[in-house]
């Protein structure tokens, strides 16, 4: 529900708010190039795609080589041709001549070069590791050797910003210099960013000339746009049925999921290099895991804790092109998930209504970021829907880092994931490492399904990967997903609901991907202001 009433710190904030928008409306507001948005996404370490800026959605300072259209096809940017060598290994890109950044320096490929060498360097948020070496060949031919075939490597010429070699530091963040479709002017932390339209764009140029982000909280940014003084506003999906007047509700399909991560190993002492304990004795039972795959109402989540936004999730890329539609079963089928216990020996003995095997009960805790109210609320449902057939699931909110840092081995946890790419599928499955941290952090490992994820990153094209994806999820035998080894619970895919100016047209948004960053945002040079 909607805050009607607001008190202390808040009250300050909402008051500070509107006078800021107040000069905003004065001056920006009044002429329809202008735009005023609340859709979060303020990123404290700057818009540096080396730090992994851009990577889920749109990095709008910087271009990238490819991008996806609204239907996530893959089509061309910087790029005008990009092909990859028969033993898959090197791809060559042609960049557009004539391209410069926005303080009017050309952009060559040795830009190019230095970008995906400098990533590669640094081991920050971007994962390139499968690169070994990027080389311009001339002033628009750049080639990237990998170390190995791997087609997923793709999805880095589509997420990845070129910045310019010469201008790269420590503060690049702070003061982005791209050749994407705006610049950024003014950073006000905390508060607001104001960019514009880089007229040097080698693209067609926006019509909506001046963009300002705000930044503030839920209630602030809800009693803005009441005042008529924001044009995009970003809203939970539990807000999006309230009337906003002169605004329109925009709901974006999303494959950002929700899910159980579970421990797959035994608990018996083991720990990871850094310390923390690995396994839980109870989710190592894959009767349980299974059992509450079927127990659960995902239905039900959608319409009690996602408010009818959204739809239920099966797997980690429900609806892209590498899903498994073999992979479905029967929602809300708790006399299956009660046989399969039964079956697998828990039983309740002792008349508490929580079974138990070999003296071990069935009982576990889920885990959710304590800041976060609707993994909250799915912990919570869930909770209640596994109770009736005897496991007894506790819900803990804690912090985020003592999830990532002490508890993330051993216990079941909410996590959200969604991705354009399958890597993301490869990542949360393939056998991991001693230190798996988010990725496979129940420590799943089945050989069979690391063939298949390992015959697709070496396939020869993307098209022919595809079946290997798809394998990998569910061969007919095997497999990650429920009919398999049930190594998650997947639970919900969010929709995103934004409430939209009715005067804006934002045209086709494209599918969006877990949320970080400004996806919305994606095709913003096809926004313009319309008559009601």
């Amino acid at each position: 529900m909607f805050k009607k009433t607001y008190t202390g710190k808040r009250l300050l904030q909402v008051f500070v708010l509107s006078i800021f928008l107040l000069t905003i409306a004065c001056t920006a507001f009044a002429a329809k190039d202008k735009l005023v948005l609340a859709v979060g996404g303020e990123n404290a370490e700057g818009y540096d795609p080396l730090l992994g800026w851009g990577a889920y959605g749109n990095p709008l300072f910087q271009s990238t080589l490819l991008k996806r259209d609204s239907d996530l096809n893959i089509i061309p940017d910087l790029a005008e041709k990009w092909t990859l060598s028969k033993d898959r290994q090197t791809w060559t890109v042609t960049i557009r001549k004539g391209v410069v950044f926005s303080d009017g320096s050309p952009l060559t490929a040795k830009d190019v070069a230095f970008t995906y060498n400098k990533a590669l360097e640094s081991g920050g948020k971007v994962d390139i590791s499968p690169l070994e070496s990027a080389t311009a060949v001339d002033d628009s031919t750049v080639t990237l050797k990998l170390k190995e075939p791997d087609i997923t490597f793709i999805q880095h010429l589509i997420t990845l910003g070129i910045v310019p070699a010469k201008l790269y530091g420590p503060n690049y963040g702070r003061n982005p210099i791209g050749s994407g479709p705006y610049k950024l002017v003014r950073w006000d932390e905390g508060q607001q960013l104001i960019v514009e339209a880089n007229d040097k764009y080698y693209g067609e140029q926006p019509s909506i000339k001046t963009l300002v982000f705000l930044f503030s909280d839920e209630d602030a940014a809800l009693a803005a746009a009441r005042a008529g003084q924001v044009d995009v506003l970003g809203v939970p999906s539990n807000l999006a049925r309230q009337d906003i007047p002169g605004m329109k509700l925009h709901v974006v399909k999303s494959v950002d999921n929700r899910g159980l991560m579970f421990p797959m190993v035994p608990n018996v002492g083991q720990k990871t290099p850094n310390g923390l304990a690995i396994g839980n004795n109870v989710t190592a039972d894959i009767a349980i895991r299974k059992a509450i795959n079927y127990a659960i109402d995902r239905e039900a989540l959608v319409l009690g804790v996602l408010d009818g936004y959204g739809r239920p999730a099966f797997g980690v890329v429900d609806d892209l092109p590498w899903d498994n539609a073999a992979i479905r079963f029967k929602d809300n089928d708790p006399k299956k998930a009660i046989a399969i216990l039964e079956k697998a020996g828990w039983k309740d003995t002792d008349g508490d209504g929580i079974r138990e095997k070999n003296g071990l009960k069935a009982e576990f805790t889920v885990l959710y970021n304590s800041k976060d109210s609707l993994r909250q609320g799915l912990a919570l449902a869930i909770s209640d829907m596994l109770r009736p057939i005897g496991i007894e699931a506790t819900p803990k909110g804690v912090s985020w880092d003592r999830i990532k840092n002490d508890l993330t081995n051993s216990n079941v946890v909410v996590y959200g994931f969604g991705d354009h790419s399958p890597l993301e599928m490869y990542n949360l499955y393939h056998t991991s490492g001693p230190e798996p941290m988010y990725w496979n952090a129940g420590f799943y490992s089945n050989p069979v399904v690391d063939k298949y994820l390992d015959q697709a990153r070496t396939a020869k094209s993307f098209e022919e990967s595809i079946p290997y994806w798809k394998q990998a999820q569910w061969d007919g035998k095997t497999g990650f997903t429920v009919p398999g080894d049930a190594a998650w619970a997947w639970l919900v895919n969010l929709d995103h609901t934004y409430f939209v100016n009715k005067s804006l047209d934002v045209g086709k948004s494209q599918m969006e991907p877990h949320g970080h960053g400004w996806p919305i945002t994606t095709n913003i040079q096809e926004w313009k202001w319309i008559s009601e």
